[in-house]
């Protein structure tokens, strides 16, 4: 999500009371509310963009809502006028392509690519969106690419930034699809490892909707009976949310059974 003028990102104490807000909201799953927080700052960059970042999140967790993110996304476009913002709105841009291809809405793939290569162009290598881009890209390697390498590498990268920037929100995100990588490669220990630092950090931030996805992951690296314990506990939490995520929810559901 793009760094904003009002201080912090209402994950730690002293932040700005509308961080704060936003984010209890957002990690609920309530984006369209904390959205709308936001949308008497709009007419200027910064909160614009995270308008627009948080009706893209909506599509990837909920698979609807794309006509508010696109309209939210072409606003903060619009108004982006240094290179840093045009760069946290093109990485929007190829977010929102992303989970539309994945999400096996319309397929976008080739968008998604263009997007983050041109936000990789305008983002300096040391601006605080690069670990985010970084990280975005590894999403493409593995999911639309088949390129586990590649998206070893970029996720590499957005971990290691992430350390450096005390970003934890994207450090459970990080340590979770690193895991799933050496889980596929076999590796179970580092892969329990990673699934575990990531649930950790998602229940310190108080991030429901990046929890449930978290216990279900770590499932997939321990034994029984704990894994069931563990899919147990992520069927509550995405009941809990009204079925949020969409694509957990249907992963946890067991099929029906034919007549």
């Amino acid at each position: 999500m793009a760094h904003t003028a009002m201080s912090g990102t209402g994950t730690t104490a002293g932040d700005d009371p509308l961080q704060t807000a936003v984010w209890r909201l957002r990690s609920r799953g309530c984006w369209t509310d904390a959205a709308a927080l936001l949308a008497p700052h709009t007419g200027t960059a910064a909160p614009a963009l995270q308008r627009a970042a948080l009706l893209v999140e909506r599509c990837l967790y909920t698979g609807s809502g794309w006509a508010d993110a696109e309209d939210a996304l072409r606003t903060a476009e619009a108004i982006a006028h240094e290179d840093d913002e045009r760069g946290a709105a093109a990485c929007e841009r190829g977010h929102l392509a992303y989970a539309s291809t994945w999400l096996g809405v319309r397929d976008r793939a080739d968008e998604a690519r263009a997007a983050l290569g041109r936000a990789a162009a305008l983002l300096d290598p040391t601006a605080p969106g690069r670990g985010l881009l970084d990280f975005r890209r590894g999403l493409i390697a593995e999911h639309l690419s088949d390129s586990p390498q590649s998206a070893r590498a970029a996720y590499s990268r957005a971990h290691a930034s992430a350390t450096a920037q005390g970003d934890q929100l994207l450090l459970s995100l990080t340590w979770r699809h690193l895991a799933g990588l050496s889980l596929r490669d076999g590796e179970l220990a580092e892969a329990r490892h990673g699934f575990t630092e990531s649930l950790r950090l998602s229940e310190e931030l108080g991030y429901l909707v990046g929890t449930a996805p978290a216990l279900a992951a770590l499932a997939e690296a321990e034994p029984e009976p704990e894994a069931t314990r563990l899919r147990t506990e992520a069927t509550r939490l995405v009941r809990l949310l009204d079925g949020v995520p969409t694509w957990l929810a249907e992963q946890l559901t067991p099929p029906t059974a034919a007549v």
